[in-house]
């Protein structure tokens, strides 16, 4: 069983930036890749980003390239997601998901390959 809590939500202009967070506990936090999803109302959730379990790979959603960042610490059982060039249209409920794999270099861009879930932290970016 594993625990995530998101955290670093919050309102921003657009072109600010925000800096989120997901803290794990329970089961070994490097047996997991790392993945970060959102939902905007009325919308489907979807991928973001994506970071192997030894950080060593990270893939990105078209509309997250060039401006998002995942990185994680697994000595602090952390996941990061920095977020620069904010447009209104990020504005969503951001989730950090856990896919449990026995391989280094294994990712997956699909919400249903993943075991667990935060409860999500809320964006809002203003025009």
């Amino acid at each position: 069983q594993v625990q995530l809590v998101e955290s670093g939500g919050g309102l921003v202009q657009a072109g600010g930036s925000l800096r989120l967070s997901c803290a794990a506990s329970g089961r070994i936090f490097s047996s997991y890749a790392m993945g970060w999803f959102r939902q905007a109302p009325g919308k489907d959730r979807e991928f973001v980003a994506v970071i192997t379990r030894d950080g060593g790979g990270t893939r990105y959603a078209e509309a997250a390239k060039g401006r998002f960042t995942i990185s994680r610490d697994n000595t602090r059982n952390t996941v990061y997601l920095q977020m620069n060039s904010l447009k209104p249209e990020d504005t969503a409920a951001y989730y950090c998901a856990a896919d449990m794999t026995p391989y280094l270099s294994y990712y997956s861009t699909a919400d249903n390959d993943y075991d667990y879930w935060g409860q999500g932290t809320q964006v809002t970016v203003s025009s």
